[in-house]
């Protein structure tokens, strides 16, 4: 066996590069430099099992495992207080718009804890909270109850470490309801939803950096006018799922670095709206919604690659209106029902199988959002 030590090596990246066979040693303390390029630059690139490179769209490194590239995954030592997940608004019996935000720890279980309250009363959300590693957003929603449904576009935030009220992020361009989310670790994005003053459902997709503040920018559109989709996404990719207005099976992706129009991607077993995601870096996994009757069907996709939806296994009951969240190992679906209802149950995303118990939310509720700090987009 022979170890090369060198200082120095040129030629690689070329079509005739050096070749080494036997033990490649690096002894020193600066660094290696990946080979690196976008996601777009990995369609029609062949590799051997075990290769690596560097995203320039996710900012992480990637495995090739002899079919796709899959990140290499490291832990997140800034999530000050765990992967937490926040529940945040909805419509309580009455019926009563609140403006509660209630958190859990999403690795433990037991009951939510509240967190502080939004910046005015809403319900509506469905999947229209995002977050990254620090900050927890949600925009829109019915701001006064059946029958008038008056709309917001208001923006707000929290820091998910700590607790407290929300403060003002900016303004959606359009006041309405049932917008769905996606983010990564840097940008949020809105798409479909409807807009009551128009009236109508839209296919719109909107985006904000999430560290700063401001009102939301024009993104690209989704392929339908939809409202009421599920959504996950990975690091580089954001998925929108199903959908009404009608009600469709359809999925569309977008690669969230970017702007431009989304793109299709496959579609779910059954066509479902109000369908609720949640994620690690590769699956997504999408659980209840309406067919127009409720279903606990949990259907699941690779993120990285294109095709259909696969079973995943059952909530523990017919369920819409679920506000979900993820950590790299578990989805969370709280406010679980169709009806005013406290139940969050919880599934392990890696392997398939039924939902099960978590605990209870803070209050009787249905409509909130949610959102967390260690979702697959990060």
């Amino acid at each position: 066996m022979t170890i090369l030590r060198t200082n120095t090596i040129a030629g690689i990246g070329e079509t005739f590069g050096p070749l080494f066979d036997g033990d490649f040693e690096f002894n020193s303390q600066n660094y290696v430099i990946l080979p690196k390029g976008t996601t777009d630059n990995r369609i029609g690139l062949t590799s051997t099992s075990g290769a690596l490179r560097y995203n320039t769209d996710s900012n992480k490194v990637e495995l090739y495992d002899g079919s796709q590239w899959t990140e290499v995954q490291s832990s997140r030592p800034d999530l000050n207080g765990g992967a937490r997940g926040l529940i945040m608004g909805g419509e309580t019996p009455g019926p009563t718009n609140v403006t509660t935000i209630s958190y859990i720890t999403i690795s433990s279980t037991g009951n939510a804890i509240v967190f502080g309250d939004l910046t005015l009363a809403r319900r509506g959300f469905n999947n229209s909270a995002l977050a990254s590693s620090t900050r927890g957003i949600i925009a829109g929603g019915f701001v006064t109850p059946t029958p008038t449904l008056t709309a917001s576009n208001i923006i707000d935030y929290v820091t998910i470490s700590s607790t407290g009220d929300a403060i003002d992020f900016g303004d959606k361009t359009l006041p309405g309801y049932y917008w769905a989310a996606v983010s990564n670790s840097t940008r949020g994005i809105w798409g479909g939803g409807y807009a009551p003053m128009t009236p109508t459902t839209v296919n719109t997709l909107e985006y904000i950096t999430i560290a700063s503040t401001g009102d939301a920018k024009d993104f690209g559109d989704l392929t339908r006018f939809s409202r009421s989709l599920g959504t996950v996404n990975s690091p580089t990719r954001g998925v929108f799922a199903g959908g009404s207005g009608p009600i469709v099976n359809t999925i569309d992706f977008v690669t969230i670095s970017t702007l431009g129009d989304a793109r299709d991607f496959g579609d779910l077993s059954i066509a479902t709206a109000l369908t609720s995601g949640t994620c690690n870096a590769t699956r997504g996994v999408f659980a209840g919604g309406a067919t127009p009757s409720y279903i606990k069907v949990i259907n699941y996709i690779t993120i990285s690659t294109l095709g259909n939806a696969v079973r995943f296994g059952d909530l523990t009951q017919e369920t819409i209106y679920s506000s979900s969240m993820s950590s790299s190992t578990r989805g969370v679906y709280a406010q679980a029902s169709h009806s005013y209802q406290n139940t969050i149950e919880y599934i392990t995303i890696s392997t398939q199988g039924n939902a099960v118990d978590f605990g209870d939310n803070t209050e009787l509720s249905v409509s909130g959002s949610g959102c967390s700090n260690a979702h697959g987009g990060l």
